[in-house]
């Protein structure tokens, strides 16, 4: 399981996903715990067993039990967060907004990892699952800790690709059934 089995598995019809999980994965500029990191996060969060299994024996041979662990906490904790604060943030009523969370949170005082990376791999699971809140937030911790837009969009091209290519081979296993 890798990679290169995940990319031979996209059919012609999306070469272009070939190509584009090749290039944010092959050719990124991020350093190999931020790269590995940001992958497992959104193989997690894309709900996708294929691109799961794919690529979460290659992020563990490349992460140290501490980076593992902590990117599997980020989309753990995203899952949860992404809900709470997009759904908080689309209600009509903004007491929704006063009011405490009352959520424990408790991986955020010690992630594991350095906090950019953790929130780097936050951002690009929020990306996934579409909370525009938590996309601000981690944005902004980012940019304030000195992180360029530049790799800050590499997270969440990583997360477009994995999202889009697990959404084409899980309909590509279903109509084949």
């Amino acid at each position: 399981m890798s990679l290169d089995a995940l990319k031979s598995a996209i059919p012609e019809y999306a070469k272009d996903l070939r190509l584009n999980l090749g290039s944010v994965i092959g050719d990124s500029g991020l350093p190999q715990q931020q790269l590995w990191g940001t992958v497992l996060a959104c193989a997690i969060a894309s709900r996708s067993p294929r691109v799961l299994r794919e690529l979460e024996e290659e992020a563990n041979a490349k992460l140290s039990p501490e980076a593992y662990t902590a990117a599997k906490s980020a989309a753990a904790k995203m899952a949860l967060n992404n809900v709470f604060f997009r759904t908080r943030h689309l209600l009509s009523d903004p007491a929704y907004g006063t009011l405490r969370a009352g959520l424990r949170m408790n991986v955020l005082g010690d992630p594991g990892v350095a906090k950019v990376d953790f929130e780097l791999w936050s951002l690009a699971v929020s990306a996934i699952n579409g909370c525009g809140d938590c996309l601000d937030s981690h944005e902004r911790v980012l940019r304030g800790a000195g992180v360029g837009r530049e790799t800050i969009q590499e997270a969440f091209k990583i997360a477009a690709v994995v999202q889009a290519v697990g959404v084409t081979l899980d309909s590509e296993e279903i109509l084949a059934e």
